[in-house]
């Protein structure tokens, strides 16, 4: 019996280790990646998102240091000035549409001579002002430094010199249609710089 025994016991020693010894622990699983958190997202801006450098428009320029300002009208009328650094002391001049004629005063603050800075004021369309000037010269001083009876002519002035004024008055109709209108010196030279729009509104 014990002989038995021992032969099943045996037997089933034998057998378990033919089979591997038992049953070894399930292989642990493997680890997953846990994917990485995902950060939040930052939070929205207030501010418009700038525009391509392409796409942007440049600064409105700043006004140059010294820049004239617009002559002052009052009672349909406006004084001016002009100096031995051939300069007028505005750079235009609105005509209130109300206004049935118009009177520009021109004041000469140099101390130069009529002979060697002298100014006047002269009022044409845009398109004539060369033509004017330059058939002005050709008239000389004893003209006024504008041609007799030219057609192109709104209204002109006497050339002054230094310490001296002088003035014109005009219908603002003859400025209403037709332009655009300058005021300018025509002493020989001046026109190229002392010169300005003349408008109504």
């Amino acid at each position: 019996m014990t002989f038995k025994l021992t032969l099943v016991t045996a037997a089933c020693l034998f057998g378990l280790a033919a089979c591997g010894g038992g049953e070894s622990p399930p292989p642990a699983p493997e680890p997953t990646a846990t994917p990485a958190p995902t950060p939040p997202p930052p939070p929205a801006s207030t501010e418009p998102a700038p525009a391509p450098a392409d796409a942007m428009t440049p600064a409105a320029p700043a006004p140059a240091a010294g820049e004239k300002p617009a002559a002052t009208v009052k009672d349909c009328a406006t004084e001016i000035e002009g100096n031995d650094q051939m300069q007028f002391s505005v750079s235009s001049i609105t005509v209130p549409a109300s206004c049935a004629k118009f009177t520009i005063t021109l004041k000469h603050v140099g101390q130069l001579p009529v002979a060697t800075m002298g100014h006047n004021v002269v009022i044409a369309k845009q398109a004539d002002m060369q033509g004017v000037a330059t058939d002005g010269m050709a008239a000389g001083a004893g003209a006024m430094y504008v041609k007799a009876g030219d057609a192109r002519v709104i209204a002109h002035s006497d050339v002054v010199g230094g310490g001296q004024s002088t003035s014109i008055t005009f219908d603002v109709a003859k400025i209403k249609d037709g332009g655009p209108f300058e005021f300018f010196c025509s002493f020989p030279g001046h026109s190229a710089i002392m010169k300005g729009p003349i408008s109504v509104m």
